[in-house]
């Protein structure tokens, strides 16, 4: 099933109208040659599911009528991943294509450190709009209900300030604690990860001080893009063993 996105601004329930435009216009009817009265399926991220009948394609509009609506549950575990900026942007934005298809809620770009890419503002607000649409295209693929968030990046010190997590983890090679001894499901779940060098000492101190539980992801040092990848994915796994037809 494809599914398509709209803009809280494209959709007017009470009218029970759709409209779509830019990116999703193109590849209903540039790419896939939707027609009039075609049936096709639409989200608002936010987990809501229409099937709307398409009513009319003009220049660079699709009109659709709803026809039906419902919601989505989301999992009972969100996880959210910390990630350093990275020196290379590419492997940064690689993390976030694989991670939004393996289900991750939210992005927290980090600066620790030793984080090495630091733009300026100016920068981040392009960087946040390219992000943005990698993992609209990742969510697109993968038929989420649910677009993940990403936000401005943040200190480390701001990040392990943040509330509202009931598990909160650091991957830390150095960790005693195995992926067997941790629980990582239930809830919603950070995890931090480490840049080019990995955290320092001192940061690890302070994020166990702030209530984060260590985690070796293993003896072989994994690059950061694939930590936070491993991540995410080790989440998806634990809720596919309990069998209870809950992922990301």
């Amino acid at each position: 099933m494809e599914l398509f996105y709209a803009l809280p601004g494209q959709i007017d329930r009470k009218a029970g109208v759709v409209m779509l435009d830019g990116d999703e216009f193109h590849h209903l009817v540039r790419v896939l040659r939707k027609k009039r009265n075609e049936c096709i399926v639409v989200t608002d991220g936010k987990g809501t599911h229409f099937d709307v009948c398409v009513t009319a394609i003009e220049k660079s509009v699709l009109k659709g009528a709803i026809t039906a609506e419902r919601t989505v549950a989301r999992s009972a575990t969100t996880v959210t991943v910390a990630l350093s900026l990275l020196k290379a942007p590419p492997r940064f934005e690689l993390f976030l294509e694989k991670a939004t298809e393996l289900g991750i809620s939210a992005v927290i770009p980090m600066i620790t450190a030793r984080t090495v890419a630091q733009p300026p503002g100016d920068r981040i607000t392009k960087r946040l709009v390219r992000w943005k649409t990698i993992m609209l295209s990742a969510s697109r693929q993968s038929g989420r209900y649910y677009l993940p968030d990403i936000i401005e990046p943040l200190p480390f010190g701001k990040v392990i300030g943040l509330s509202g997590y009931d598990r909160k983890l650091i991957p830390y090679e150095r960790s005693p604690h195995t992926v067997s001894d941790v629980r990582c499901t239930g809830g919603n779940v950070l995890f931090l990860i480490g840049g080019e060098g990995g955290f320092t000492a001192e940061e690890v101190l302070c994020a166990r001080d702030a209530g984060f539980t260590e985690i070796s992801f293993g003896r072989s040092v994994l690059r950061a893009e694939t930590a936070g990848i491993f991540a995410v994915s080790m989440v998806r796994a634990r809720l596919l063993e309990q069998a209870a037809g809950e992922w990301l």
